[in-house]
């Protein structure tokens, strides 16, 4: 199940569990719109992977299954990977 992440790990903004500027990867790097689109150019910085929208989980499975409250946070700030 996905954890829900609540914030971009580039910028910490808030990215509630019915935002629809969620983006993710195979792994759940969490990553705003804003961030995904712009200095990620599509992809993750964390393992070169695909951003895709993150899918909205409905108000009674969201009851039943809560997001997750643990922010995570890139301390050396974001930018694309780098090649090795």
């Amino acid at each position: 199940m996905l954890e829900l992440r609540p914030n971009c790990e580039c910028c910490d903004r808030d990215l509630p569990p019915e935002s629809d500027e969620a983006l993710i990867c195979t792994f759940e790097c969490t990553f705003c719109a804003d961030c995904a689109g712009g200095v990620l150019g599509g992809a993750c910085p964390n393992c070169a992977g695909e951003l895709v929208r993150r899918p909205v989980r409905t108000p009674a499975m969201l009851a039943k299954y809560p997001a997750s409250t643990k922010r995570v946070l890139k301390a050396e700030g974001c930018g694309p990977l780098k090649a090795a």
